[in-house]
């Protein structure tokens, strides 16, 4: 079971642990990520990314999932795939203390980079990002779906 460092506790509620996620917790993950996006990771993405042992997470507060997040580790490199936190607790620490977990994990793998993409318009994990020392290293024009069209990702990496 892994836990938030004391730095990044301070931020949380006592409460608030953060642990591998299992297939029992899909129904809340699903849950979460079908009210935040516009098109959400289906349960077989979830459970391909537990099949094949992807660092999956979740952040929990008696024992309610509260956010989640997917990262792949591998050849030097980290990639963040996902990371959500339930709409009701933004702006509370949270994102920013699973960050802090999954940048400790990909050290700990020996991990030298860490990469993500982000929706440009997404200001507020854009604005996490930079603050967590990610700079933008690239776009994928056309990445994200819109109902009407697509959406470029910026790709930000970190030094580790």
């Amino acid at each position: 079971m892994d836990d938030f460092s004391a730095s990044d506790r301070s931020a949380l509620p006592a409460d608030y642990r953060f642990r591998t996620m299992s297939e029992e917790d899909l129904a809340d993950v699903l849950a979460i990520e079908r009210k935040t996006y516009e098109f959400p990771w289906s349960e077989t993405i979830f459970k391909d990314c537990l099949r094949v042992n992807y660092h999956c997470y979740v952040i929990e507060s008696v024992r309610q999932v509260k956010g989640y997040a997917v990262m792949t580790v591998a050849a030097g490199e980290s990639h963040i795939l996902n990371i959500c936190v339930d709409e009701s607790l933004r702006g509370f620490g949270i994102g920013r203390g699973m960050l802090a977990h999954l940048v400790d994990h990909a050290k700990s793998h020996r991990a030298e980079m860490m990469l993500l993409e982000v929706r440009a318009s997404n200001k507020v994990a854009i604005d996490l990002y930079f603050s967590s020392d990610f700079n933008e290293i690239g776009r994928r024009k056309g990445y994200y779906p819109l109902k009407k069209g697509r959406e470029d990702a910026l790709i930000l990496g970190r030094i580790l």
